[in-house]
């Protein structure tokens, strides 16, 4: 039995990113990248791992792909980093089985909703600087959040002062849509675009009619200007 538990807490050597440890929990692969002053996702982290820890590191970004080779992930911790973007593509690879995504305590702001939506993960958003907009509330709406951390993903900054500072959820309850007021911005743009646009059809026509009339009289100046027939008869 020691030499079996040995086999399970023994990191596995060469496979195992030099600043990570790798052991085994219940027979799943676990790496640990917790407190290795990272500044991005390591290149080499086992196929076959199942849990990921990379939290308290200095990563900034999450790139595409970032995990893409990591078919078996499960668990993925990147809370208290420095993380301010993440690509629509950063968890492809991983969004059917991956269960648990810690992402709170970073820099993020806004995040495209595609790279969250596709999870089937329960998320942790927490504590982040949160820009209150559309596509956050629909992250809010349509992710697998979890419950003990959705109060605390405040408006850092929002549309309108009297927002900031609040948790979103309380905004939303109290029937702020955020997707609403995006959509009658994006009405208003395209009533000022078709209206420009008719206005420069208003202008061409009346050039158009302008300028076919000054001929038209120039024309008809002309012909009067010419001898009579009548008078060449006589």
């Amino acid at each position: 039995q020691a030499f079996f538990c040995l086999l399970l807490c023994v990191p596995w050597g060469s496979s195992c990113p030099p600043s990570c440890q790798c052991t085994e929990r219940a027979g799943a692969k676990a790496v640990l990248c917790s407190s290795r002053h990272l500044e991005e996702i390591p290149k080499d982290i086992p196929k076959d791992a199942v849990f990921l820890k990379l939290d308290a590191n200095s990563i900034t970004r999450i790139p595409s792909n970032a995990f893409r080779h990591l078919s078996h992930l499960e668990e993925l911790d990147l809370s208290r980093n420095a993380i301010e973007k993440i690509d629509r593509a950063a968890f492809k690879g991983v969004a059917a089985g991956l269960r648990t995504l810690d992402l709170s305590s970073n820099r993020i702001r806004r995040v495209p909703k595609e790279a969250l939506l596709a999870l089937n993960a329960k998320l942790r958003l927490a504590n982040n600087p949160w820009h209150c907009e559309c596509a956050l509330q629909e992250v809010l709406w349509e992710a697998r959040l979890d419950p003990d951390s959705v109060q605390d993903i405040t408006c850092h900054t929002a549309p309108r002062e009297e927002y900031v500072g609040k948790p979103l959820l309380q905004v939303l309850d109290a029937g702020v849509n955020f997707c609403s007021v995006r959509q009658r911005t994006t009405d208003v743009a395209m009533f000022i675009t078709m209206f420009g646009w008719f206005a420069m059809v208003i202008v061409y026509v009346v050039c158009y009619v302008r300028h076919n009339r000054e001929d038209t009289c120039r024309h008809v100046d002309y012909l009067k200007s010419l001898p009579s027939t009548q008078g060449h008869a006589e």
